[in-house]
């Protein structure tokens, strides 16, 4: 139970920068990692778009939990990660870099 009677109850699949929780997975072969930001928001549709073009499943989990971002190393967001790999940070890539990355 949490302060004043409240519990904290948070929902795995969404953030509270109302991220795409339709489209978020816990174990999601492709994870943007952000705050929640306009960019981020914005690597995270280049992504769906990249995946849903090449025919894979667009599972995109957006993580925005600064201890987890940190275990990737990752100093800068928004960052890409494909199969637990960080394949991009610091910038919004368009559908077609995604596609090269994919």
């Amino acid at each position: 139970m949490g302060l004043f009677g409240f519990s904290k109850k948070k929902d795995a699949s969404s953030c509270k920068w109302e991220c795409h929780p339709e489209t978020a997975e816990q174990d999601a072969p492709v994870k943007v990692l952000g705050s929640g930001c306009d960019k981020c928001r914005a690597l995270e549709q280049s992504t769906i778009e990249a995946l849903k073009e090449s025919g894979r499943e667009p599972r995109v989990q957006h993580v925005t939990d600064f201890a987890e971002i940190a275990k990737y190393g990752v100093m800068q967001t928004p960052a890409l990660v494909v199969d637990g790999k960080v394949v991009s940070y610091g910038k919004v890539l368009s559908k077609e870099e995604v596609l090269k990355l994919l």
